[in-house]
């Protein structure tokens, strides 16, 4: 119904991790090929090989009769999970007045005003919507608000841009903060080496003046954070050293901006942590990270990792597409999902990487890197898989995101913040695939319409 073949979904099964295999390069290629043919709406790659592709799984669920309109709803019987890490409510009530949440807690220890709306949840869970920290969006008006209501009807309110945006419609789009759809930030044009054949959306650099130039450009457009890529794209390309990249990240920081990279080796997460980088928009991909980094995470005690995990490449179950794409497309997206040994590798290494990281008590947040509106779900997923406990994943994708993209005003279903919740008919804290099961999703305290 909502469903949008892009990029991500292809490389999702054939693995970003394939940077460095030209093997699989050739058969993501053909791959995306076929799924292209399928497409039902535009999206925007990152300008790398094609990378880890993000799914929801949600089926078609009943839409619940809206409540009547009303200065105060009381919303009372369901699970609630705050989102901020804090113990999961039973039998909870809370209450929407003005778009906000204006109490929360255990029934009967929440005062209800007398002429309040009662909505019965019972049997039902409630979580914060999803913040999705990495994406790469469309660039013409329509098709943006487009990628912005399907990812509402997905639960996810808030969605971050890296690099790969130019022009006015998405600052106007930004600013707009229209209802009803997910919040939109940007990094605008990213900064990266030259990359000839490549995307010329982001600053090319190769002097220290470019670096500073570059930087100084994006925040007269008052961008949301700087995007820089470090890759060298499987011996393409010169990448960044860190002499343009520390420039960046310095020039970033003197006009109070962050600094978020896309990096593969851990030689240049070492370099870039040594500058000062606020957060990675992928883990380390070419190895297991060794002490000396992770005591130089330690020490900045701010970083931010956003893993943006690849592909597992063992069986999907992806009978969620039914109805949405051909019987036979879908056969071949399953297929094409198992059977691939340096997928499965390449996996090991980030979720690995991922969870050494969440142990040590790095802050960790959810990104999907592409066009998918349901790939939050997917991502979810293989957090968990990578040993992740669903209670951590949750709190990544809500407040620990919303506190990156500095949204004070969501995150968590607490007293004061905005009323963006969803309704789930079974407890993601038990199986997180549960998150797709979909009841209904509310922004400012109105529902969605699914």
């Amino acid at each position: 119904m909502f469903v949008q073949v892009t990029s991500r979904l292809t490389s999702r099964l054939t693995s970003r991790a394939t940077t460095h295999s030209p093997t699989l390069l050739r058969f993501s290629g053909g791959l995306l090929s076929f799924i292209l043919l399928a497409a039902c709406s535009q999206q925007q790659a990152e300008p790398a090989a094609p990378e880890a592709a993000q799914q929801s799984v949600t089926q078609p669920a009943p839409q619940p009769a809206a409540a009547p309109p009303a200065a105060v709803t009381v919303y009372e019987g369901g699970r609630l999970i705050v989102g901020d890490g804090s113990a999961v409510i039973e039998n909870a009530t809370f209450v929407v007045e003005g778009g906000r949440f204006t109490a929360v807690g255990a029934i009967g220890a929440v005062a209800v005003p007398a002429a309040a709306v009662h909505v019965d949840l019972a049997g039902a869970t409630v979580m914060p919507t999803l913040i999705d920290t990495h994406v790469h969006l469309s660039r013409e008006r329509e098709p943006l608000i487009n990628d912005l209501t399907q990812r509402a009807k997905f639960g996810v309110s808030a969605a971050m841009s890296l690099g790969q945006d130019e022009g006015e419609v998405v600052y106007q789009v930004r600013n707009e903060n229209a209802a009803g759809i997910a919040l939109y930030r940007t990094a605008g044009r990213g900064i990266t080496a030259p990359e000839p054949g490549r995307t010329e959306i982001p600053h090319w650099i190769t002097t220290v003046d470019e670096a500073r130039a570059a930087v100084q450009a994006e925040a007269a457009l008052n961008v949301d954070i700087i995007k820089i890529w470090v890759d060298d794209r499987n011996g393409q390309f010169a990448k960044l050293t860190p002499e343009l990249y520390g420039a960046v990240i310095d020039e970033a920081h003197r006009n109070n901006l962050r600094v978020v990279a896309h990096l593969f080796t851990l030689e240049d997460a070492k370099g870039l942590v040594r500058a000062g980088v606020d957060a990675f928009a992928h883990g380390v991909r070419d190895m297991d990270v060794d002490d000396e980094f992770m005591a130089l995470v330690a020490a900045n005690p701010a970083f931010v990792l956003g893993p943006n995990l690849p592909a597992r490449g063992v069986a999907t179950d992806l009978a969620w597409l039914t109805g949405a794409i051909p019987a036979e497309q879908l056969q071949q997206l399953q297929a094409a999902a198992t059977g691939q040994p340096e997928v499965i590798a390449a996996y090991g290494i980030q979720s690995r990487n991922l969870a050494r990281m969440s142990s040590a008590g790095v802050t960790i947040v959810l990104g999907t890197d592409g066009n998918t509106p349901w790939g939050p779900h997917i991502e979810m997923e293989d957090m968990v898989a990578a040993g992740m406990t669903p209670a951590a994943v949750i709190t990544a994708a809500t407040s620990n995101g919303a506190a990156y993209m500095r949204l004070d005003d969501r995150g968590s279903i607490s007293t004061g913040k905005r009323a963006d919740f969803i309704v789930l008919d079974a407890n993601p804290l038990e199986d997180i695939t549960n998150s797709r099961r979909i009841h209904s999703v509310y922004l400012a305290g109105e529902a969605v319409q699914r």
